[in-house]
């Protein structure tokens, strides 16, 4: 008789437990989207963090960022192997930024590496740490982008490899032999050709 009535005790317990478990969880409010403003900042935050000032401020390179003119692209070029590219203008002025790219677009091309157009973002833009971005990660730093002021300003267009760039650049040289891209294997089967 004892154990019959700690076991239905016991259940009386658990009974009890679940339902306070169910009624706070009816009671508890949905968890809300993100306002705007938050959105906004975390986007903020999130660009800053993974450098894009460096970059697309002009002056940061120089260790004088111009903020006035945050994100509006800078005309130091970056040559290498794909010719002389320019950080490009991010804020949404809409001849000369990213005012007539949508916030879809702007998440594409941080994770793709492809603008609206289909072309290729260019080094040094390193798309490729971006591609681990969450949805709502990519969706704050669009959000952002939309945000600031919009700044009048055409970066230079890129020079393709081997025409002569004028202006301040920074140059890669050639890679060493630990850092060249390897080519693929023309003829696996006899051996010749393989990844050195």
């Amino acid at each position: 008789m004892r154990i019959g009535r700690i076991v239905l005790a016991a259940l009386g317990v658990l009974a009890c437990v679940v339902l306070v478990m169910a009624v706070t969880a009816a009671t508890k409010p949905m968890p809300k989207r993100a306002s705007p403003a938050n959105l906004i900042a975390r986007g903020e935050h999130l660009a800053t963090v993974m450098s894009c000032n460096d970059c697309h401020t002009p002056g940061s390179m120089f260790g004088a960022p111009d903020f006035s003119r945050k994100l509006s692209g800078s005309e130091l070029g970056w040559q290498g192997p794909w010719g002389v590219t320019f950080a490009r203008n991010l804020t949404p002025d809409m001849e000369t930024g990213l005012g007539k790219w949508s916030k879809e677009d702007i998440v594409k091309a941080l994770r793709s590496g492809t603008r609206p157009d289909g072309s290729i973002l260019q080094p040094p833009m390193p798309w490729q740490n971006y591609t681990a971005l969450t949805d709502d990660e990519a969706m704050a730093i669009a959000a952002y982008l939309k945000s600031i002021p919009a700044v009048s300003h055409k970066v230079p267009d890129r020079i393709a490899p081997g025409e002569t760039a004028s202006g301040s650049y920074v140059v890669f040289p050639a890679p060493s032999a630990w850092d060249a891209p390897r080519e693929q294997a023309k003829d696996v089967s006899s051996g010749a050709g393989k990844q050195k």
